[in-house]
């Protein structure tokens, strides 16, 4: 018997060494990985514009001639929510592995758009929609789309180049959100589509963020009060208690939710909850109930984890496939609570697992992230949601995947010294 207790205690006493060496050598895999997504994304990236027709490239709006119509070059130029979430992303790594190349990726993005959007703007016709038209949604900012998460990215390199255009754009996003963007009577924002005052859990992502570098920003407390009215009023008209899974929608005409529990749109929501819990003052009286519903959130995911540690495009739904950048953003938000301490630390291995996951079934060696579904609209029926198409390095997802691995290291390191 004493033998066997003292086995007991010498493996007891190895543990903690073997799983400090362990993740010290995963941690270099993952950082691996992480560069490799990440380095691909800057290889792809090319600011620039393309002739509609002949397929000529322009470096810069000086060198196209007059009369040529142009498209960006690559979507990594563009203006609009994903390369916000991008930028956010590449400056999440950058500050990481203290290294400029991410560091700057958003400071160049934000410095060419507002380097090129007024010849656009100067050239635009109403004979097409203003998104047909590169940096279309800068100037008309007729959406959370347009401006929302794109908005916190420049905030973000505002306070790292403080130049007083970019600080006008920021002040006109958060008139647009604050004071035009459509809400219900109760202060929810909503959408005139696909029917008259629809509530889309996608915009969550598309103001919070925003509103809470606002806060932050200018300290005024009414961006951070603005900011927990929406995630408690999404909450509010989105949530399904039997599921424990949000809604993608909302339908204030019919006084009823859509039919899917979609994968991203529930993403959308558990980033936004913790962007927001980042920034909030720690004496706001509404802190707390922002924490345990994000808690309440992670807990209905994890029942809906595969045994391969993915989560799937429909999350009830066992016959839907698994799916990436919904997987992504539930790493990044379950590790995001745990490293801040906004959950108990058991809650790491359902990170750890999805992270694992992704790895092993979607991540290639080369660093290229597959089973990325293409945007997605409201739609009534849930065949549409099973039949989206996923496709690889699809921009809905690279940002999500970026962030996940940031806090994966980060996690992964406060265990490893515990």
């Amino acid at each position: 018997m004493k033998g066997f207790e003292m086995n007991k205690m010498r493996a007891f006493l190895v543990l903690p060494l073997m799983m400090t060496m362990c993740f010290s050598q995963t941690s270099r895999s993952d950082e691996m990985i992480i560069r490799k997504i990440a380095d691909n994304v800057l290889a792809r990236t090319t600011l620039g514009y393309q002739a509609v027709g002949s397929g000529t490239t322009y470096d810069s709006v000086k060198d196209i001639p007059d009369g040529v119509e142009v498209r960006f070059r690559d979507p990594y130029t563009e203006w609009g929510y994903l390369m916000g979430v991008m930028n956010l992303a590449m400056e999440h790594l950058g500050e990481q592995l203290g290294e400029e190349k991410y560091t700057n990726y958003p400071v160049r993005h934000v410095a060419n758009g507002f380097n090129s959007y007024k010849y656009f703007q100067d050239r635009f016709k109403h004979d097409r929609p203003h998104y047909r038209w590169p940096y279309g949604q800068f100037w008309t900012m007729g959406s959370l789309d347009d401006c929302g998460a794109m908005a916190a990215s420049v905030i973000d390199v505002y306070q790292m180049d403080t130049k007083k255009e970019y600080r006008a754009y920021i002040d006109k996003t958060a008139g647009f959100i604050m004071n035009r963007q459509d809400r219900l009577a109760d202060g929810t924002l909503c959408r005139k589509t696909p029917h008259e005052m629809t509530v889309w859990a996608d915009d969550m992502y598309m103001s919070v963020p925003f509103l809470a570098r606002m806060g932050h920003l200018t300290g005024d407390v009414k961006y951070f009060d603005d900011a927990l009215k929406q995630v408690f009023n999404f909450t509010r008209y989105l949530w399904c208690p039997e599921k424990g899974l949000f809604f993608h929608c909302y339908y204030n005409d019919l006084g009823r939710n859509g039919v899917a529990h979609w994968g991203r749109c529930n993403g959308w929501i558990i980033m936004s909850q913790c962007h927001l819990l980042e920034l909030l003052p720690e004496n706001h009286a509404q802190r707390e109930a922002l924490r345990q519903n994000l808690e309440r959130q992670i807990l209905g995911l994890a029942k809906y984890q595969t045994a391969e540690g993915l989560w799937r495009q429909l999350l009830d739904k066992s016959d839907s496939y698994t799916e990436s950048s919904g997987t992504a953003m539930f790493v990044y938000g379950i590790a995001k609570a745990v490293n801040e301490g906004w959950i108990d630390q058991r809650y790491a291995s359902i990170a750890l697992r999805g992270w694992e996951g992704l790895k092993a079934h979607k991540i290639s060696v080369d660093g290229n992230l597959k089973d990325i579904c293409v945007g997605t609209n409201i739609d009534d029926s849930i065949v549409y949601y099973y039949n989206r198409p996923a496709r690889t390095n699809e921009t809905h997802g690279l940002g999500a995947v970026i962030d996940a691995g940031v806090e994966i290291l980060k996690l992964k390191s406060k265990m490893a010294q515990q």
